[in-house]
């Protein structure tokens, strides 16, 4: 079973290839409906040995952000092998 866990926003990278997905009109919105309801789908994030990366989850983590939260509901995962 996964298990969700609070990520410290501060530990999470966000890769340029996956930063240059964001779509701004998206996230204040996503803020809302956190506020309102709570994070509903955790983020996904992997340990590349170095730091945390985020696979998944740009937009909530953005809109966590707005909110000024210090943490964000994730999960692990494991990368891919090519």
């Amino acid at each position: 079973m996964v298990e969700n866990i609070a990520i410290k926003i501060d530990d999470i990278y966000v890769p340029i290839s996956r930063r240059k997905t964001l779509e701004p009109e998206k996230v204040e919105p996503l803020a809302e409906s956190i506020l309102e309801e709570g994070q509903q789908i955790p983020i996904q994030v992997r340990d590349d040995g170095k730091r945390l990366v985020l696979v998944e989850g740009l937009h909530r983590l953005e809109a966590c952000k707005l909110l000024g939260e210090e943490t964000i509901i994730g999960i692990f995962v494991h990368a891919r092998r090519h």
